[in-house]
Formats: C-alpha cells, sequence, structure tokens
C-alpha cells in the first residue's frame, strides 16, 4: 500500500502525496478541481472518477474486448540488455487503463495481462491524485501538469506511452507530441486516443448543419458544444487537434508504421439489439454524457456565463439526450505509431 506518491512541477521539483491531498484540489462553482492547471477544465471528483470507468468500458466494447491498439506485445517484448519494460499513460485520470497494462486484480479489469507483461513497469501520470493509492508494486502515479514545453522524464525512456482524452488540457498539442516522441525509445509505441468535440445527428457533423441550413434536430445539444468549442478555443485549445491527429503524428517526423483509425460512437440506445456491441457502446456513452453535462457548468460560469444561461443550456442539452428525436453520435480518432529506429 502506497500513501505517498511523487509530484512533478516545473524545474524538476519533487514533493510527495500523503495522506493529505488537499491542497491538489480546488473548489470552482461547487466541484472540486485540480490545482495544477487551469487550462483542463473538468472536475476531479468522485462523479468524475465514475464516468471516466464509463468511458474506458466503452472503449474496451470499442476495442474488442481490449484496452489497446496497436502492437503493444511487440513492444513490451523484453529486450536483450534491457532492465525491464516501461509505459507511461499520459492523462490517467482513474487509473483504469493503467490497472490493465499494470497487471492489477481490479473490479474494473477486463483482460488479464499477467502473463503477457509480467515485468512491465507502469507509471500513470495525472493533474490530481485521484487514482487508489493500494497499488501494485510494478504501477505507480505522479502528479503533472503535461502542459509545459519539456516534460520532466527522461529521453528514449519507455517502450510504450498512451494518451487519451488529452487534448482538452494542452495548448500546444503538437508541442506535447514532440515530447512523446523524445521520451520514447526507439522502436517504442505510442497509443492516441481523442474524442471530436464536433457533434452529429443523424451521420451528419455540425458544420454540414451550419452549411445547408437544416435543422439538426438537436438544438440543445448541437449549442452546448458550441458553447464549448468556444470556452477551448478561448483557453487556448486546439479543437481541430482530433481531426488532424494522425497529421499531426506524422509532422513530428520521429514516426513510421501510422495507423489512424475512426471509432464511431452511437449516444444512446437506438442501435438494434441485433448489434450488442453497438447497444451496448451507445448505452454507455449515453451514461458518460449525462455524468458529463453538469460537469461543463464551472467551465461556462468561468468563461463569464450566467448561472440562469449556463443552466438552460445544460438542461435544453439534457432534453435532446432524454427525449431524442435524431440518432447523435460522436467520433474517436485513434492513431497508434512506432518511433523510428535510428540509423
Amino acid at each position: 500500500m502506497r500513501l505517498n506518491y511523487p509530484v512533478i512541477f516545473p524545474l524538476n521539483q519533487l514533493a510527495y502525496v500523503g495522506e493529505d491531498d488537499s491542497q491538489f484540489f480546488c473548489q470552482i462553482h461547487g466541484r472540486k478541481f485540480n490545482a495544477l492547471s487551469t487550462t483542463y477544465m473538468l472536475p476531479a471528483d468522485e462523479e468524475e472518477v465514475r464516468r471516466s470507468e464509463l468511458q474506458h468500458k466503452m472503449i474496451q466494447f470499442l476495442f474488442n474486448g481490449k484496452s489497446y491498439v496497436g502492437p503493444v506485445a511487440d513492444a513490451l517484448k523484453p529486450k536483450e540488455g534491457q532492465e525491464r519494460c516501461r509505459v507511461l499513460d499520459l492523462g490517467t485520470g482513474g487509473a483504469f487503463w493503467n490497472f490493465i497494462v499494470g497487471i492489477y486484480n481490479h473490479p474494473y479489469r477486463a483482460i488479464d495481462l499477467a502473463d503477457e507483461f509480467p515485468s512491465a513497469e507502469v507509471i500513470g501520470v495525472d493533474l490530481a491524485p485521484i487514482q487508489p493509492r493500494q497499488v501494485p508494486a510494478n504501477c505507480t502515479f505522479e502528479l503533472c501538469d503535461l502542459d509545459q514545453w519539456y516534460l520532466p522524464y527522461p529521453s528514449e525512456h519507455f517502450d510504450v506511452i498512451h494518451a487519451r482524452f488529452m487534448h482538452t488540457g494542452i495548448e500546444n498539442y503538437s508541442r506535447f507530441l514532440h515530447e512523446i516522441a523524445r521520451m520514447l525509445r526507439p522502436g517504442g509505441l505510442v497509443i492516441l486516443i481523442e474524442p471530436d468535440t464536433e457533434p452529429i445527428a443523424d451521420g451528419k457533423s455540425a458544420s454540414h448543419f451550419t452549411r445547408s441550413g437544416q435543422p439538426s434536430g438537436m438544438r440543445g445539444w448541437f449549442a452546448l458544444w458550441e458553447s464549448y468549442r468556444k470556452c477551448l478555443r478561448d483557453k487556448g485549445v486546439d479543437v481541430g487537434v482530433p481531426l488532424e491527429l494522425s497529421n499531426l503524428v506524422a509532422s513530428t517526423g520521429a514516426f513510421d508504421r501510422i495507423v489512424s483509425q475512426e471509432g464511431n460512437i452511437p449516444i444512446g440506445f437506438w442501435p438494434k439489439v441485433l448489434d450488442p456491441v453497438a447497444l451496448s457502446i451507445g448505452q454507455l456513452a449515453w451514461m458518460n454524457y449525462d455524468i458529463m453535462l453538469p460537469a461543463l457548468k464551472p467551465l461556462f460560469l468561468s468563461a463569464g456565463m450566467r448561472d440562469w444561461e449556463a443552466k438552460k443550456l445544460i438542461e435544453e442539452a439534457h432534453q435532446d439526450l432524454y427525449y431524442p428525436l435524431v440518432r447523435a453520435s460522436t467520433r474517436l480518432h485513434i492513431v497508434h505509431a512506432v518511433k523510428k529506429v535510428h540509423p
């Protein structure tokens, strides 16, 4: 049981989280947030941990029961002269992915990777200490604001780096990718998953409805996500990152074998029972957004929106979620790539 784990600040100052972790949290408009970053504006409380668990289960359904894509097994094969393989999970959140790869007997895990990666050393990094304190010997957690020019980790140190749902907390995502490339060993694997923030109704994006002038059938839902995108832009976040993910990875010049995929995520209960996987994904996505909508209120209020305006915006989006007239969906942009080996 580890009650202390490291906090990494800029300039590589090191501190440890003890039993009293209150200094790493702050209250914003009635919700608990991390105290390290003002860019990432989703809460850091029990409801958010529950939401990240729903997201993780949704991704497992999307990946046919796995928690990852790409040649993870190859990247984590023991190598001659290397003491052990290392995994870095950036934005670990509630650490559900971290537990899977860290070979921990936890109720949220879906697959037992103990036989696959018996010697993997896993480090999970996040903005807030919301991870369980009882962890396996090969799994540790660290706190760090990843929206920095230089990340405090050695070069060519990790075999796998995993980052998902990160771009809304990173102002310079291109620089973030360069840092990932620096920290990966040659031949190492990066896995990136980012959600599109543009809503979709009946297979058509918000941009399509804007151009055509046709009604979306989800006015409240579309209005909320447009407000969310505006808040992100005002914070310096590039909302186009998910769509450009593979191009951004390629532009680093550090990777080859770049594989780009899209995950089409239904929202709600409209997928047919004959497709139980899509139905399960839709149900989990619906529960995820049911929790996420009220979690956005502090962001809207901090951006200058009046309380009644934020409340109305969220209520109308919830109305569309609860009583949909069209088929809502979203997309995940998924990229994995291998770092080039030095000639």
